[in-house]
């Protein structure tokens, strides 16, 4: 057995345990045999068996969803971009998605209305990103990070915007739900209406992972290979901002996640995205599910989420910054 299997290995079990102990802790503590016995249906007790099923495991189960997906989305983009600083935040994908689910919430709709809104705005945010660069003919790192920050800016003033025309008793709350991450109204509903599709582009985005090879090797040598660069790509941009504004769906806007895993999974196992698109996905499960755990236990209030992963993530990629740049 190689190190890189035995990371994966060593993974998967550190995401059952933390499963465990994440149904096992809150303030309704449930010892982890009690969680098991529950899990096998041996538990006569009706209060743990109903705190299990219909409380704590479906926040698990999204988180682990969510998680996974955002950290694939992230580093598909930073694959196909050939840029480590891309990822759905600074690409406009989560902000736009959250303006297309703010959207539909302001006009009383329905949950398959919001996913509908919310992949419709994550892409049109992309494809304005994408756009800006080849406007001023400078296709360039830092004019892709400013172009996806100029118009992550701008849908930010477009959700300011439709949270002052809210109505402030029944739809600002759900509004700021959206912006701020949290899965405290997850349920078997939504995670059966959303599964479906993260899983889906979860699944196609893996089998695709190869050709994101051949596309983080550059145009020319790209088409050298045969690869059709174009149709190749927007079909990876449609299947990743389709995943996160499922995700976005989900759980609100989470950030941080789609950008700093993808370094982390590569720091464990290098850049090939045959293996940096798996392991990113369980990463993204297990930094999730930890995040998840923390935010309804650490107060007595929940923390939202997007509070606690940008005082990880920040100083994190901070500290991934400063180590390349001693490194160079």
């Amino acid at each position: 057995m190689n190190k890189k299997t035995l990371i994966f290995i060593l993974l998967i079990l550190l995401l059952f345990g933390l499963a465990l102990f994440s149904l096992s802790w809150g303030c309704f503590a449930i010892p982890v045999e009690n969680v098991i016995q529950t899990l096998l249906g041996n538990n006569s007790n009706d209060v743990q068996n109903n705190i299990i099923f219909n409380l704590r495991l479906p926040r698990i189960l999204a988180a682990i969803l969510v998680g996974s997906a955002l950290a694939v989305a992230g580093a598909t983009f930073q694959g196909i971009f050939r840029n480590p600083l891309v990822s759905p935040d600074l690409l406009g994908v989560s902000n736009g998605a959250c303006v297309g689910a703010a959207v539909a919430i302001l006009l009383g709709l329905g949950l398959f209305a919001i996913q509908g809104l919310a992949f419709i705005g994550g892409l049109i945010a992309v494809l304005m990103t994408m756009s800006l660069p080849k406007l001023v003919r400078r296709d360039s790192t830092i004019v892709l990070v400013l172009s996806g920050i100029i118009i992550a800016g701008f849908m930010m003033a477009c959700l300011g915007l439709i949270k002052y025309l809210a109505d402030p008793e029944t739809q600002l709350a759900d509004i700021v739900y959206w912006q701020m991450g949290s899965l405290t109204k997850v349920d078997y509903k939504n995670l059966s209406l959303l599964s479906p599709m993260i899983l889906l582009t979860t699944g196609a985005l893996l089998i695709m992972r190869w050709r994101i090879n051949v596309l983080s090797l550059g145009d020319r040598e790209a088409k050298l290979i045969g690869a059709n660069i174009r149709l190749e790509r927007n079909v990876m941009v449609v299947f990743a901002t389709l995943l996160t504004a499922s995700a976005v769906c989900l759980s609100g806007t989470i950030g941080w996640i789609g950008l700093i895993i993808p370094h982390l999974a590569r720091m464990f196992i290098g850049d090939n995205n045959l293996r940096t698109l798996p392991l990113s996905a369980l990463i993204g499960a297990i930094f999730l599910l930890v995040i998840d755990t923390l935010a309804r236990n650490l107060y007595t209030q929940e923390i939202p989420l997007g509070i606690l992963t940008g005082f990880i993530g920040a100083p994190f990629f901070a500290w991934v910054l400063v180590k390349q740049k001693v490194a160079e």
